[in-house]
């Protein structure tokens, strides 16, 4: 017989948690003998080895970034994951102090983005012996989502627009790209309409948004660990969206099964410093030179006057066009 539940636990109370009303805890399952396997571990088949490369927003020689399959709640979420079917235990030395690298890196570029005031760092694994490294963008000025509970607000909030979504995906490819690799997330093309049909279209926008739902991370096939009574056929597979929560559905991407798959340079520390050193110096001026929505501006000058004279009258004249500004 199971012990009665304990009471609601103090969280309950706090501004972050997302839900309100009467609430108890379930009853706790009995521990199982042996826990199942994941997947990619043992004789299941691994989903993240055989991901395409076009399945992700930027890839690398050791690393490749994915996101959802669809918009998120959230202003963005994305996955870091190893080429090499390892877990966070069995990195070697070289690949452990890139992961470091990598998730500063991609912690940058998250939050360059408008609008993202924190990003939150996870990794779970509960699903799958591959790793991967959950990123988390919680929007600015948006204080009831800090702390534990942002990946529950993610299935919460309404997805944002599509068109957003993709450039944000495009800038974070780029940015990553300034120091290797390679990006495959592109913006979104401008749709030239005529005024005319900007109403209708409108309207079947709202349309499909009323109608789609938005993923979120904590019903990720990979997060979610198996019943130990369930046959591995019925397991939920991983997709790349938050339609799972922020998370994954039976659709969602993995990577490449060839552990040593890409030519590119993943970073100036991988690619120059042979197999068994990372550059020192690499953290120190990470920040490229011009983010990728940097703009110009300035304008030529040309100024001329000039005289003349008819009889006993004279007459000036001028022109002068704007003078130059760089900002």
């Amino acid at each position: 017989m199971h012990d009665t539940p304990p009471s609601v636990p103090d969280f309950t109370q706090w501004p972050s948690f997302p839900f309100e009303g009467d609430l108890r805890v379930k009853q706790l399952d009995d521990p199982v003998p042996v826990e199942p396997p994941r997947k990619g571990e043992g004789l299941r088949e691994c989903t993240a080895c055989n991901a395409p490369e076009d399945a992700y927003i930027w890839v690398g020689e050791r690393w490749r970034v994915r996101a959802m399959d669809r918009p998120t709640g959230l202003p963005m979420v994305l996955i870091l994951e190893s080429r090499s079917h390892l877990d966070l235990g069995d990195l070697p030395n070289l690949l452990a102090a890139e992961l470091g690298v990598m998730t500063v890196r991609l912690e940058r570029a998250i939050r360059s983005l408008d609008g993202v005031a924190r990003v939150h760092v996870n990794r779970w694994g509960d699903g799958s012996a591959h790793l991967h490294m959950w990123f988390l963008a919680r929007p600015y000025g948006r204080l009831q989502l800090r702390g534990t509970f942002l990946s529950l607000w993610d299935s919460i909030l309404p997805p944002i627009s599509e068109a957003q979504w993709r450039e944000n995906l495009a800038l974070v490819a780029a940015w990553l790209a300034e120091f290797g690799g390679r990006p495959l997330a592109e913006p979104p093309r401008i749709q030239w309409q005529a005024p005319s049909s900007l109403l209708a279209q409108s309207a079947a926008a709202d349309a499909a948004a009323a109608a789609e739902e938005a993923a979120s991370v904590i019903e990720a096939a990979e997060e979610i660990p198996e019943p130990a009574t369930g046959s591995e056929a019925d397991l939920p597979g991983s997709g790349a969206g938050p339609g799972s929560p922020t998370g994954t559905t039976d659709d969602e991407p993995r990577p490449a099964s060839d552990p040593t798959a890409g030519t590119e340079a993943d970073s100036a520390a991988g690619a120059g410093a042979g197999a068994g050193t990372v550059a020192h110096s690499e953290l120190e001026n990470e920040t490229p030179a011009a983010t990728p929505r940097q703009a110009n501006r300035g304008s030529d000058a040309d100024g001329t006057a000039g005289t003349s004279t008819n009889g006993g009258g004279t007459s000036t004249g001028s022109r002068t066009t704007g003078a130059v500004t760089t900002d």
